[in-house]
């Protein structure tokens, strides 16, 4: 476990984007959302610096209907560090409507996911709307990990490797 992450945003782990594209179909007619959760690429077994979108973290009383998602920002938890959001679109719009560019200020990376919710029905947004390029990385997703689930020693090797 890495403490002391890069923030350069590599890509998103394909068993995340997989995960991400059977909820949104699953969720249809209506929009899914989340935030999205990344994890350091050395821990992931990759030789580069920088972070790869691993997790999608659901909030609790997330309502949602066909033309828009609503989370309770409030219920997000303490050790969520949100790198974006993901959510979906039902009519198959990939790009961001005003109501989504009001929600793109927390993180560097926005999904929007379309109906028909195939592997291509996707794209990436920074926080100002304009599409980025996000690659789809194949590693395996890390076990769940405790918070703080580290000492002072972890925190030394840890320094001591940047």
């Amino acid at each position: 476990m890495r403490l002391f992450r890069s923030s350069e945003l590599l890509g998103i782990a394909a068993d995340t984007l997989r995960f991400a594209l059977e909820a949104s179909r699953d969720t249809h007619p209506n929009e899914y959302m989340g935030f999205l959760r990344a994890t350091d690429a050395r821990d992931l077994g990759l030789d580069r610096t920088g972070q790869v979108i691993t997790d999608v973290l659901v909030i609790p009383g997330t309502t949602s209907t066909p033309e828009s998602a609503t989370v309770r920002e409030h219920m997000k938890p303490n050790s969520s560090r949100a790198v974006g959001s993901v959510h979906s679109h039902p009519n198959g719009v990939l790009r961001p409507s005003d109501a989504d560019l009001a929600t793109f200020h927390a993180g560097e990376a926005h999904i929007i996911i379309g109906a028909p919710y195939e592997r291509d029905c996707w794209r990436a947004f920074d926080s100002d709307g304009d599409p980025r390029d996000l690659d789809v990385i194949d590693v395996p997703l890390p076990e769940d990990e405790a918070f703080f689930d580290f000492d002072q020693t972890d925190i030394d090797a840890e320094l001591y490797d940047e």
